[in-house]
């Protein structure tokens, strides 16, 4: 049986609290990485692509972690909070890797990829 210290009662307003703002703050992020975006599409250069993926990562990242905290909301005692911490950071260290690598993969095709593009006369 678990102990009942590591148990924990939370009130269901404070979880539906707690629902409502992940939901508003993935709500803003979301427009923000939209907004991002659209301006990176609208500047041309060979950083371009570097750009967008960066952005790529970035919003996985802010959705893993969006479902992250929802999932933390739900959590019923400390050894399940553990469990969920555990995982994700076993997670992330995994999807970090793979980006890094399609970072420094795409970093490295666009650099020399510069030399032979034409300057723009301004």
């Amino acid at each position: 049986m678990m102990d009942p210290k590591l148990t924990m009662d939370i009130p269901p307003q404070v979880r539906e609290f707690a629902k409502k703002s992940v939901d508003q703050a993935e709500k803003a992020v979301s427009t923000f990485l939209d907004s991002a975006s659209k301006s990176v599409a609208m500047a041309p250069g060979p950083m371009t692509d570097v750009a967008k993926q960066a952005l790529a990562i970035t919003e996985a990242n802010i959705k893993s972690s969006f479902e992250y905290a929802r999932r933390l909301m739900q959590a019923k005692d400390v050894g399940e909070l553990m469990q969920l911490q555990s995982d994700f950071l076993r997670s992330q260290f995994g999807v970090a890797t793979e980006q890094f690598n399609k970072m420094t993969g795409g970093a490295t095709s666009t650099a020399k990829d510069a030399p032979n593009e034409k300057p723009e006369l301004i």
